[in-house]
Parts: structure tokens; C-alpha cells; sequence
């Protein structure tokens, strides 16, 4: 698999004991996408490079890494 960091905006709920948790991928191409379900979140390196919260998704019935690091959004994507 050839995967690379793609950098996006991501929609968030902040809850007042201030966990984040993310609701939506607002993809380039102006797609909103819901995330179905967070899976697990833990602090981890992506093997495309970068650090930081990684928080397993559900995205459309597939499972994706969606990453926190330091206060950017990036996602593990394929290239095209």
C-alpha cells in the first residue's frame, strides 16, 4: 500500500470535559463525509510520517487513521 499524510478539515465536538471527539471529514474536494463511529483513540506515530492522537475511524464502513497532531488534522491516504 502506498499511503501518504493528506492534510484536511475536520468538523468536532469538544465536550466540556474536554475530549475531542471528530464528527465529519471536510475532504478537498468539498465532500463532507461522517464519521460513523470512533473505534479507539491513542497516542501514536503514523507510518507516513508525524505523530500524535490517532483516532481509528469508521468512514462509509471502512476503517481509517485519522490523526491530531500538535493542532492540524491528517489522514492516512492513499496516492492516486
Amino acid at each position: 500500500m502506498n499511503l501518504y499524510k493528506k492534510y484536511i478539515d475536520v468538523e468536532l465536538l469538544q465536550k466540556k470535559d474536554g475530549e475531542i471527539v471528530p464528527q465529519f471529514l471536510l475532504w478537498t474536494d468539498g465532500k463532507r463525509y461522517p464519521i460513523d463511529k470512533v473505534i479507539s483513540k491513542e497516542r501514536r506515530a503514523s507510518p507516513v510520517g508525524g505523530c500524535g492522537m490517532r483516532y481509528t475511524c469508521l468512514i462509509q464502513g471502512k476503517r481509517r487513521n485519522l490523526f491530531l497532531e500538535k493542532d492540524r488534522w491528517f489522514i492516512e491516504s492513499l496516492r492516486p
